[in-house]
Parts: C-alpha cells; structure tokens; sequence
C-alpha cells in the first residue's frame, strides 16, 4: 500500500505527550509572543476555519471585540499549547468531545452556568450531551457535528451499492478503496460493519475479529495517507470509496464538482463532535462567554455550519429554522429541512454512535493493529 504520511485528530498518552515536550517549548514560545492582554480582544483556540471572518465577523462588529484565532492540527497539539503558554493565552478552546474530559482533568477549563447558553434551543438529543457534562458539571457545549460513514463516487458506485460496508470487499473496487491516516474512525466503522454496537466497547474475542476483517481489505487498498493525499484519491478516481469519512468531506469535494456523496451506512455510522469550552486561566471571562453564547445562537450557528473551511451539522434547531428560511438551498445541502428526511433521522433510526476511545483494549493495541495493516 502506498503510505503518504500520518494525519488525524490523535489522542494523547502519556508516553507521547513526554516525546513531545521539545516541541511543546516551541509551541509555548510561539504563545507568549502571540498572546495579548488587551481587553478587547478574546482568543480562540481551534481547529482551522473557526476564527475566521465568515465566521465570526458579525459578532466582531456588534461587540467590538476582536477575536484573534490560532490554529491546531491535532488534539496532542491543542493539549500541549494549553500546557506550556503562560496563563491567560487563550480565552476559548474548541476541541473535539473525547478531549472534554481529559481537559477538566488537567484543570485547563471551566465549569459553565447552564443558563448562560441556549440550550433548550438545541435538539433534544443535545440537550444533555453526555460529552458536556464531567461528573454531573457542564464543561464544554456543542458547536458542531457530523457523520462518519462511507464517502464513495457516485458517477461509478450506486446508492445501493454502498448501503453497506461490504461494498469495501467487492471486487469492483478492489484497489480502489483508500483510507486516511488515524486508526478511530476506520477501525470504529468497520467495527460497526462486525456488529458491534457500540464499535469501541468490544471484548478481546471481538478485537481479534475486528483485526482479522481489517488486515483482510489489505489488497483492497489504493492508499493510507494524509488528508491532501485523501482529497487527491477521491478527485483523481484513484478511490472510489473511503470508510471513516462523512458529510463535511463530501461536501468540500461536490463544490468543486467531484461527484462525492457520503452514506451511514445501515449498519451504523460515528458521530464526529465539535466542544466550545472556557479557558481556566483566561482574563477575559465575560468575553469568552459572549463569544460562546454568539457561536450556539442560531446567527453563529449558521455561519458555523456553513463556513469556509468545511461545513458541518448544527445542534441548535432555531438555527435550523432560520437557515431553511434564510438560505434553503445550503438547509437541503446539509440534510437540516425540517419537513423532510433530514440528518436527525439517523439518529431516530438508531444508526449513530458517538466516537470514543477503546474501552477494553488500551489505545496501543488498536494503534498496534493499525500500524501492522498499513505495513502489509
């Protein structure tokens, strides 16, 4: 298999956080230069696209505040700038909803006042999120979601072709399936594709399963690699079908006139989860508030939903409302019309399961399995 190099929202370990403390200095020196005091201007920390002026322009305008954003690739990174920058760097972290958790443990958020945000605005499946809450305390509020399943070609491949993940050990694309480098969601869904439910909670018998069905598409391959790497295989029909890959890809790709579609398939599909939360050590905690608040109301969410850098599912369903009445066409692009099959329904059918880490198993050992796969 051809290997292009390693991308992917990674989870931190101990052993790999001490590896990379040289770059965690660096990063830290970067922060203090970076970081300001002034009191009219709130930090954000986020993965990319968040900060931007589609983004957040309206509230810069209506609050005089100036949001100044900075940019991470992986969640080992977010954890290390959090870290090592002087108190006070960062005012809002946006990460990933397996990282709440492990940041109130390190100290390095707040606990929120539930009143504070619009929650009884959000869907009721949102609502009490178990991702927001750490020991019964809310933490961190949905920002963003989206599905993860199969993305496949369209022109070549069937809706009903792809309706299930056997498609990926069909001779008509065998060497045409690729992959991105991170062994969650690739292993997560063919997981599912065995049966189990949820795909990260399964005992070593099934592992052993699990391991078997992955090393077995190893002829199926067209790539592993980074997400440039993902993009060029789909554009380029080197793919015509990728596990762990949903909507938001999808999406990016048809604007640019690929014919890419996404499916959960029916034997389940991983919910991806974006969190806004407040820094522990951060001076500006009124602004941090009214820069959560703006990005959860319905404006926000929409500006969120349908950003520049990806567009993704939105929690809060006045903003669903709005959009369909604002901007219809973007409202049936991303499945969110209210009176037609929209993407709750997946939930309703019992298809989505939140991704999370490996329960019985260390993470190493699906790292391990991983590892030797994109060796065969």
């Amino acid at each position: 298999m051809n290997i292009t190099g390693p991308r992917g929202r990674s989870f931190i370990t101990r052993r790999r956080l001490m590896q990379g403390g040289a770059a965690a200095f660096g990063l830290a020196a970067t922060s203090r230069a970076w970081a300001q005091s002034d009191d009219k201007v709130v930090s954000l920390l986020s993965w990319p696209g968040h900060g931007a002026q589609d983004v957040i322009g309206d509230f810069a305008k209506s609050t005089g505040l100036k949001v100044q954003a900075k940019e991470y690739t992986g969640g080992e990174e977010m954890m290390a700038l959090l870290q090592s920058s002087p108190p006070g760097t960062y005012d809002v972290v946006l990460s990933d909803a397996e990282y709440v958790s492990q940041l109130q443990a390190a100290g390095l958020i707040d606990e929120l006042n539930p009143s504070d945000y619009p929650l009884d605005d959000y869907w009721p499946q949102f609502q009490q999120f178990p991702a927001n809450f750490v020991d019964g305390k809310l933490h961190g509020i949905m920002v963003s979601f989206g599905f993860l399943g199969l993305v496949y070609n369209s022109a070549v491949l069937s809706r009903e072709e792809v309706e299930s993940y056997a498609i990926l050990s069909s001779e008509k694309v065998k060497g045409k399936v690729g992959m991105y480098d991170w062994y969650l969601p690739n292993m997560m869904c063919l997981s599912l594709a065995e049966g189990n439910r949820p795909p990260h909670d399964i005992d070593a018998a099934k592992f052993d399963t699990l391991k078997k069905g992955l090393f077995d598409l190893a002829p199926q391959m067209s790539g592993i690699g980074a997400w440039s790497s993902v993009f060029s295989q789909l554009t380029n029909k080197e793919s015509l079908v990728m596990p762990g890959v949903g909507a938001w890809a999808a999406l990016l790709l048809e604007q640019g006139g690929v014919p890419i579609k996404s499916i959960v398939p029916k034997e389940g599909g991983l919910q991806w989860t974006e969190m806004l939360t407040i820094a522990a050590s951060s001076k500006r905690k009124d602004a941090a508030v009214r820069l959560v608040q703006y990005l959860t109301s319905p404006e926000g969410q929409i500006r969120e939903a349908t950003k520049s850098a990806y567009w993704a599912s939105m929690p809060n369903k006045k903003a669903w409302a709005l959009l369909n009445e604002k901007n219809p066409k973007a409202a049936e692009r991303l499945e969110h019309q209210l009176d037609k099959r929209n993407v709750m329904d997946e939930y309703k059918d019992g298809k989505i399961f939140v991704r999370d880490v490996p329960k019985q198993q260390p993470i190493e050992d699906w790292n391990e399995a991983w590892t030797e796969f994109k060796n065969m």
